[in-house]
């Protein structure tokens, strides 16, 4: 076979599996996508010892998981940059409670060594688990939570 019959069909493989690969989504429009998938404000929700999950969607709102069938949307009061470089976060409470206008979420660093920042929560908004996990298995797209896999999975 030619060097350039080789090239060709190389190129042709690559572009074929480009084409395979669904496309990644930027943390606008995934904040698009989960408002759309979320309910009216609520004041605050219960929170547990520890989150099941969370995502930045840029730096101005995460999802916060309490189980593996419940998430929030977290809307923050300013921008919170720190976000980007986080291992982990925690969320302030109030009697076990997340209140938007009240609490905040806490940025950790890398490593456990301390926190990078707390950023106020404006609004918090019930996420539509169902409508999002048939959307993420349409679009194959894996990695809805960072979760932490020394955490078992709730029962259903």
């Amino acid at each position: 076979m030619s060097v350039r019959r080789t090239l060709t069909l190389l190129g042709a493989l690559a572009l074929v599996t480009a084409c395979a690969t669904p496309p990644r989504t930027t943390p606008a429009e995934r904040l698009e996508f989960y408002r759309a998938n979320a309910g009216e404000p609520v004041r605050s929700f219960h929170s547990p010892a520890r989150l099941w999950g969370w995502r930045a969607l840029g730096d101005s709102a995460l999802t916060a998981w309490t189980s593996m069938n419940q998430g929030f949307l977290l809307e923050l009061a300013n921008q919170c940059p720190e976000m980007a470089v986080a291992s982990s976060i925690g969320l302030t409470t109030r009697n076990d409670r997340v209140a938007a206008g009240l609490d905040s979420v806490v940025v950790q660093r890398r490593g456990g060594a301390g926190s990078l920042g707390m950023c106020r929560i404006d609004t918090i908004r019930p996420i539509n688990t169902r409508v999002v996990k048939e959307s993420k298995r349409d679009l194959h797209d894996a990695d809805l939570v960072n979760r932490d896999p020394a955490v078992p999975d709730e029962p259903k």
